[in-house]
């Protein structure tokens, strides 16, 4: 087993002389053609930027490196007697594009267990704030809070040399993603079990040590942690927060305040925010309906009033995908295997079958499959993680492996800062009548 910081180095060597090459010989032709649609609506489909850690294809789902979700479970280390893949490997896989050997994840998870203590001032930070601050607001205060720790910051302000950028990335990205879990189990102790902490395990992995820390020692919630904090550490390089962290880290801020502003476009309600937004979804109609599990029928009457009163069936539909999100899949396989029976598990998957024709036949979205967001909830809420507000947390701590990893490529090809043109209304409209050119400084 090498060490992973300079194995990082020399394939990044290799990948950015082989991308300056390429540039140098192509650099000139163009992909695709720029629409005003996609001007205005959010720049959809715009090939515009490079993420090396994943691939979102529309019929195949989420890609890791060119490995689906399936391979993943089959094929990335797992903990003892576990089942699920350890995080661990998916990071060394996004990060040296190469599956892991088991010595390989346990190197990481040793990694990050040295690197993982949390400052007393980032606690004190946190409890400055009201205990009824959101969980997202505290967790992304608390981030801030540790920007303290930069290595990043400390060594551009004594002179970096831009060549060393990526190693200063790649120690704060370790230190980052090993303090994540220990931030956000005491948000979630402090917030939802009376400030009663938890101290970390350090015999355990990552996501097992943040189960632990919450609480949950559960060893299927461990597993569930484990699978969760997988298949939602990345979803290439477009989504708010992946771009948002990518976007702030181009001008040369650290990772702390690169994953800071992707976190507080994850905290968004399109984006990050559905996963909470599906359950309070389910629990309303519940109660509206006053009944603990609806039938289809009763569902789909639901769904129809929803639609009416202008709002969107949360977890439904998606900027990219055409088809069921793999991660949807995946979690259903988790809850066939270790909870078939439970009723809020069993709505979930009635709604599969009813909100996908009702929206098909309403002609109301291209796309009227489910994402993960419709699916993960339930399983916290099974294990007794009822305070939905917090799940837009674990998935931030999850989505760390991707973006952060994806943020060390960017500084070890000098990625440049990143400046879009931007037009005026009023130029486009000269530009149509031929009045003017569009394109400019």
């Amino acid at each position: 087993m090498g060490d992973i910081k300079q194995s990082f180095k020399t394939k990044s060597d290799t990948a950015s002389v082989e991308i300056k090459a390429m540039l140098k010989e192509h650099g000139d032709k163009k992909i695709g053609e720029v629409t005003l649609n996609q001007i205005y609506q959010g720049m959809r489909g715009i090939t515009g930027l490079v993420s090396e850690t994943s691939l979102l294809d529309a019929q195949e789902g989420i890609r890791f490196r060119g490995h689906t979700i399936p391979e993943l479970r089959e094929k990335l280390p797992k903990s003892k007697n576990g089942a699920e893949p350890l995080p661990e490997g998916l990071f060394h896989l996004m990060l040296m594009d190469e599956f892991p050997t088991e010595e390989d994840a346990q190197h990481i998870t040793a990694l990050w267990q040295r690197r993982s203590h949390v400052p007393n001032h980032v606690f004190a930070t946190i409890e400055a704030l009201p205990v009824s601050t959101h969980p997202m607001t505290q967790f992304v205060v608390a981030i801030m809070a540790l920007q303290t720790e930069s290595t990043f910051a400390k060594r551009y302000a004594a002179g970096m040399n831009k060549k060393d950028y990526w190693e200063a990335t790649f120690d704060d990205t370790m230190d980052l993603v090993a303090r994540l879990p220990r931030v956000a189990a005491y948000i979630y102790r402090r917030k939802y079990k009376r400030g009663e902490h938890i101290q970390p395990n350090g015999l355990l992995d990552w996501a097992g040590n943040f189960a632990h820390m919450m609480g949950y020692d559960n060893e299927e919630f461990k597993e569930l942690m484990r699978l969760y904090m997988t298949i939602h550490a990345d979803h290439e390089g477009g989504n708010v927060s992946a771009h948002t962290t990518h976007l702030v880290g181009s001008a040369l801020s650290d990772p702390y305040l690169s994953f800071a502003a992707g976190m507080n476009g994850l905290a968004g309600p399109l984006h990050g925010l559905a996963n909470q937004e599906v359950i309070k979804w389910i629990y309303d109609m519940r109660e509206d309906l006053g009944v603990e599990t609806p039938s289809k029928i009763q569902i789909e009457e639901y769904v129809k009033k929803t639609l009416s009163e202008g709002k969107v069936v949360p977890g439904y539909g998606h900027a990219v995908l055409r088809k069921t999100d793999p991660r949807f899949t995946a979690l259903m396989e988790f809850c066939k295997k270790h909870l078939p029976d439970d009723p809020l598990v069993n709505t979930v998957w009635n709604i599969y079958e009813v909100v996908p024709p009702l929206l098909k036949s309403l002609g109301k979205v291209k796309n009227p499959w489910p994402n993960v967001d419709a699916h993960s909830g339930a399983l916290l809420v099974h294990y007794g993680m009822v305070e939905y507000e917090f799940y837009t947390v674990l998935f931030g701590v999850s989505r760390a492996l991707g973006v952060l990893a994806s943020l060390c490529w960017d500084r070890a090809l000098s990625f440049p800062l990143e400046r879009p043109k931007s037009v005026t209304t009023d130029l486009v409209k000269k530009w149509l009548e031929g009045k003017d050119e569009i394109w400019g400084d």
